[in-house]
């Protein structure tokens, strides 16, 4: 199975979801993040606030830093390697990775809400 790493920025928390301004894409990764490990994905995120020696002590992770900076992350590694940087991951994408299927509770109406003499 592959491994998924995510190194976040300096964050308040493991989840950065806490605060009274909350980053929304992060309230949305969130919840894509418990849905791969529902999934058995292996994933796990790191905190550079609170994990900063497992950031020094990943050559890939450090050389992204050297070169970009902390503001380039997060940074995503599958197997090691560098996948995704500067954004989280779509729930679509963390399903590709690790070779699954993203099923939608979305079903469309079978016809339109407009109808007859009623207009939307």
């Amino acid at each position: 199975m592959k491994t998924i790493q995510i190194f976040d920025p300096a964050l308040c928390c493991s989840s950065g979801v806490c605060g009274p301004e909350t980053d929304p894409a992060l309230v949305a990764f969130a919840a894509d993040f418990e849905w791969a490990r529902t999934q058995g994905v292996n994933i796990e995120r790191f905190n550079l606030a609170q994990q900063p020696l497992l950031f020094a002590q990943n050559e890939t992770v450090k050389g992204f830093l050297a070169r970009s900076g902390k503001e380039a992350l997060p940074l995503i590694l599958v197997d090691g390697e560098v996948a995704l940087a500067g954004r989280y991951p779509r729930r679509e994408e963390l399903a590709r990775w690790m070779g699954l299927t993203v099923y939608s509770s979305f079903t469309p109406a079978a016809s339109s809400c407009c109808g007859g003499d009623k207009c939307c």
